[in-house]
């Protein structure tokens, strides 16, 4: 049996960043029951992020990945490529030329996993409750196209859009577009803690032990209509506190599928064949891994000092150091795999040069070295990210030109130190909304950007951005889409590093992992199921 499998129909996919687990037996599935998935992610409820799986607050692709087997959309993206198709709704479409008017019907008999009727006004309800409540994780900004939205009777809803928007089916499959239940979330009050209800595929029991989550418990939801087709009755997931402890439990069979997060070595031993029991699938990458800065913190609120850390930056020997196959160098926030991609950090500095990094900073009067600290999550993207930014400190160290340090944060701690702008750089990772160039552009450099960055660009906000959203055929935004990543490698606000490959490790005994997830990370546990491997 080969020990490698590459996941070809969801080939631009990627491996969510994601789940939190559940208890259940240590015998994992062996019999049938349960299939029983491991992941090393961490959700926690804290003072600064109480509501982290409501969804018109969380912005985060783990917990996003939560939400979608819970709570129903409009719309979903495929488990292969192309464009959005219909879930809660019957049909969707627009009904003008200029892609501003929007209709879905839903479909007959929707119904809440407690046996309320789903309508349109819950949808409406549930989509102006997420632009009202406009948390400050800016995810309300992917629907802030939206101008009115309307109801007729109870399975019709109209979006009036303010401007034209022909991303905005894949905005109604975001978990932020989710349908809630007035009854269980509050129009202008987040719902906090671990509670999630919908009328989605599954229900959804999490164990919490210290305002974490220890485990969760995914069951059949029996009254759930919809495109899917749900291909088991229960999924347990359990946390685990690190990859070794995750890896030792399937090996041992204690679980049947291994997600985020596998290190680089078990990655490669996997691949190499070292357990005949567990298939290694590999899917192409969107995810991506970059800089982002404070540019008003005094230290890199210079543009020379942030071209001259992207001058100094040798990504390949980044990505060989400590992903070696795993990644491949990015010089856009567009994944090169993406309509509209354009290398434009190589075509402005082309390859690393500390002569051309310090002219940068002579001719701009900076005084070397420029003491940074360089801030990174523990916790989030996997044990490798400190070895990662232990490079990009030696890099720009050995150039003579800074002084920098690096300091590690859990997750809970990190996000809303970032959001608040206390780090003047830090690192971090994106998995995209939706596959489309506007979701890796926009997100942060549109007003109320996630980042909650300073860095503002009047020509992107309100000619670029929106003239790019008027194009049904991405090809021909090609143009807007080119000068927005031009003014980024020229302002820096944000500087790429890599695009990574995604994994998910299962025992053989296990079938549908190729299709476990679509190609923007979106995790599918419906189609998982017991069976022979081929």
């Amino acid at each position: 049996m080969n020990r490698k499998t590459l996941a070809l129909s969801a080939a631009v996919g990627l491996l969510i960043p994601a789940l939190a687990a559940c208890g259940g037996s240590d015998s994992g599935s062996k019999g049938g029951g349960a299939i029983v998935v491991g992941t090393t992610d961490r959700f926690a409820a804290t003072k600064d992020q109480p509501a982290p799986l409501d969804p018109a607050y969380t912005y985060d692709t783990n917990a996003w990945n939560l939400l979608r087997q819970t709570i129903q959309t409009l719309m979903t993206q495929p488990k292969g490529e192309g464009t959005p198709v219909p879930e809660a709704a019957q049909s969707c479409s627009f009904s003008d030329n200029g892609s501003e008017r929007y209709v879905c019907k839903l479909r007959e008999g929707l119904r809440f996993a407690n046996g309320d009727d789903v309508t349109a006004a819950d949808v409406k309800y549930s989509i102006e409750r997420s632009l009202h409540i406009n948390a400050d994780t800016g995810v309300a900004s992917l629907l802030n196209t939206i101008d009115t939205i309307e109801t007729q009777g109870d399975r019709e809803v109209i979006f009036h859009l303010k401007t034209a928007d022909a991303t905005f089916p894949y905005k109604l499959s975001t978990p932020v577009a989710g349908i809630v239940n007035p009854k269980d979330y509050p129009e202008n009050k987040l719902r906090e803690g671990f509670d999630v209800d919908g009328s989605g595929p599954y229900t959804f029991k999490a164990e919490v032990k210290d305002n974490v989550i220890a485990g969760i418990t995914y069951v059949k939801n029996p009254l759930y209509k919809g495109s899917l087709k749900v291909n088991n009755n229960e999924v347990d997931m359990r946390v685990f506190k690190d990859s070794d402890s995750m890896g030792a439990a399937i090996d041992k069979g204690n679980i049947d599928v291994m997600t985020r997060t596998m290190t680089p070595a078990q990655i490669q031993d996997l691949d190499a064949g070292r357990d005949k029991n567990v298939d290694l699938v590999e899917m192409s990458g969107l995810e991506i891994r970059y800089l982002g800065f404070n540019t008003d913190a005094p230290r890199v609120k210079s543009k020379a000092v942030r071209q001259a850390i992207a001058q100094l930056i040798n990504r390949g020997e980044l990505v060989s150091k400590v992903y070696g196959t795993e990644a491949e160098p990015l010089y856009s926030l567009v994944p090169a795999t993406i309509t509209g991609h354009s290398n434009s950090f190589f075509n402005k500095y082309g390859n690393p040069s500390a002569a051309k990094a310090k002219d940068l900073l002579t001719k701009a009067g900076i005084a070397t070295p420029v003491k940074l600290t360089l801030h990174y999550t523990t916790d989030h993207y996997g044990t490798a990210t400190k070895q990662e930014f232990e490079v990009l400190q030696k890099q720009l160290n050995d150039s003579g030109l800074f002084d920098a340090s690096v300091q590690g944060h859990p997750w809970d701690q990190f996000r809303p130190a970032e959001k608040n702008g206390q780090y003047d750089v830090y690192g971090m990772g994106w998995f995209p909304d939706f596959p489309d160039a506007d979701n890796f552009l926009a997100p942060f450099l549109d007003e109320h950007n996630f980042l909650g960055s300073p860095y503002s660009n009047t020509e992107i906000e309100h000619t670029l951005i929106p003239d790019s959203r008027r194009e049904a055929d991405r090809l021909a935004a090609a143009k807007s889409l080119t000068r927005i990543q031009d003014i980024v490698a020229d302002d820096v606000p944000v500087l790429p590093l890599w695009q990574g490959k995604q994994y998910v490790a299962a025992r053989d005994d296990i079938t549908g992992v190729a299709y476990a997830v679509n190609s923007s990370s979106v995790l599918q546990l419906w189609e998982l199921r017991h069976g022979v491997s081929g």
